[in-house]
């Protein structure tokens, strides 16, 4: 695979393009957790993605990396599928992290993959091959792009306001 600054771009409008898919994987893995650590989440909309998406892509580092590993999952199959399981978690898991930022958010987005990915269904949500049936890495590209958008938009309110862990090194005993 070669990886240029059109690759770039054509990735970027793809992933844009997928809000109709991802948001509503990222809202309902958003309900799946907020169930489970009760709590309430807001709903990300449709636009609100497109823009996080935007600012993923302006930081050309980030952007180059995003735009691999998308590329990379939209085209990874694996006859029989199961055999090539680690490489599509691997790919997934890296997406997510990527895409969510730095630490702790990249950890989070991790855990949070796996959440999204037992609930796509791959044929469902999956660009067709030839013979009609989803790629091996089209399930996880969904998941990885709700994981990771998920983590890192608004809406979950342990990350509003101020951390009480915050040290305030100017003068606080």
């Amino acid at each position: 695979m070669r990886v240029t600054p059109q690759t770039v771009r054509d990735e970027h409008a793809w992933v844009r393009d997928r809000a109709d898919v991802v948001v509503p994987i990222l809202n309902d893995t958003r309900d799946r957790l907020g169930r489970l650590f009760d709590a309430d989440v807001d709903a990300v909309a449709p636009d609100a993605y497109r823009r996080e998406v935007d600012a993923v892509f302006a930081d050309g580092e980030v952007a180059v990396n995003v735009a691999g590993c998308v590329a990379l999952l939209r085209d990874l199959d694996v006859e029989g599928d199961y055999p090539g399981f680690v490489v599509d978690e691997a790919l997934g898991r890296e997406l997510a992290a990527t895409v969510a930022g730095g630490r702790p958010l990249s950890l989070l987005a991790q855990a949070t993959f796996h959440v999204a990915d037992v609930h796509v269904d791959r044929d469902a949500t999956a660009e067709t091959d030839r013979d009609g049936a989803g790629t091996a890495g089209a399930d996880d590209l969904d998941a990885a792009l709700a994981a990771g958008f998920q983590t890192r938009l608004p809406g979950w309110d342990w990350r509003e306001g101020e951390s009480p862990f915050a040290v305030d090194a100017g003068g606080s005993e």
